[in-house]
Parts: structure tokens; sequence; C-alpha cells
């Protein structure tokens, strides 16, 4: 089935504006932060490269969907899942009129075989939730799990806040929570 010139400029647009973004997300989250202005797009650690087998977007009700094999890099942060949602606070159609900075994201949702690699820590889940404004990861699934160096923290529900570094675990219906710590000294003994 050929696709309509009309339809085929729609996917493009939604494209770009999913791609717009994702970058613009990134930048709020603190990746690559300090090391240039937001609106500098010109910088390596500014670019935002997703690839996956398919996209989805919805203008109207203001998502845009990566599926199969999805990997999103940006600087030093990579998210690699089966699925990432990408929810807007302002329609995709004016996306691509904004400027740097003034695009919107409320969240991004990631489900499937998800590994997210930031500030030198790996989160493992079935599933994770970013909210933007409040720089809050959500974690969840049976074996959730953030590790940092040989130290590792797990819990059926785990929210990492990124503003302040604190840390909630959950344990769930099924299991506890648990904690591997390695230190140089003594401990409890």
């Amino acid at each position: 089935m050929n696709a309509s010139p009309s339809s085929r400029n729609a996917f493009k647009h939604a494209f770009l504006a999913g791609t717009l973004g994702m970058l613009l997300l990134f930048m709020t989250t603190g990746a690559g932060a300090g090391n240039a202005p937001e609106s500098d797009t010109s910088k390596a650690d500014n670019v935002i490269h997703v690839t996956s087998d398919r996209l989805y977007s919805d203008s109207k009700t203001r998502w845009a969907e990566f599926v199969g094999n999805v990997r999103a890099s940006q600087g030093n942060t990579v998210i690699t899942a089966d699925r990432l949602k990408i929810y807007y606070k302002s329609a995709l159609s004016t996306a691509a009129s904004k400027g740097p900075g003034e695009e919107s994201i409320q969240r991004l949702e990631s489900s499937g075989n998800v590994v997210i690699r930031f500030d030198n820590r790996v989160a493992k889940a079935d599933k994770a939730v970013y909210i933007t404004d409040s720089r809050i990861l959500i974690l969840t699934g049976p074996n959730a799990s953030i590790t940092s160096g040989k130290n590792t923290i797990s819990g059926e529900k785990i929210t990492f806040y990124r503003k302040d570094g604190r840390i909630r675990v959950e344990g769930g219906k099924k299991g506890r929570v648990e904690a591997f710590f390695y230190q140089k000294e003594k401990g409890l003994n």
C-alpha cells in the first residue's frame, strides 16, 4: 500500500518533532549539564540519536512512540528498550515552529528490557517513567535495580529523585528490598 504525499509529510513532521522532543528532554535532564548553554545545539553532547524499528505519533493527543530495538543516546546517557514513548505538553504540530528550549515534554516512558546508563549508574527495569519537571525516575518490575560501581539496590519499585540524589525502594508483593554495598574498610564487623 502506497502512502499519500500528505501522509508521508505528516510522518516526516512527526519524526522530526519526536527527535526534537527527545533532544530537549535530555537537555533538561542534566545530561551534559554545565557543558554548554541549552540553546547551543552545535555541541556533540547536545545531539541525541534515536534508532528503532518503527515510529508512531499522534499530534492531537501529544505523543510519539519509538518501537522495536530502541536505542536513544546523548553524551554519556544511553537508553535501550523495546518501546520508548514521549508525552508532550504542547502539540507536535507546533514543535517544528518553536526554537530550542521552547518545546516541553511532560514525561518519557520506556518499557520492555529497559536499560538506562546515566551518571555512572546503570538502571534496569521492565518499565521506566521519567517525569521531566520534577526530574524523577521511576523503575518498576520484579527485577528493577540501580547499580553504581559494585553497589546495587533492587526492588519491585525504585524511585530516584535526580535533583537531590534520594532513592526510595519498595519490595512489592513478591519480594523484598535488597542492597549490596562494597567498601574498603570494615562495615558491620
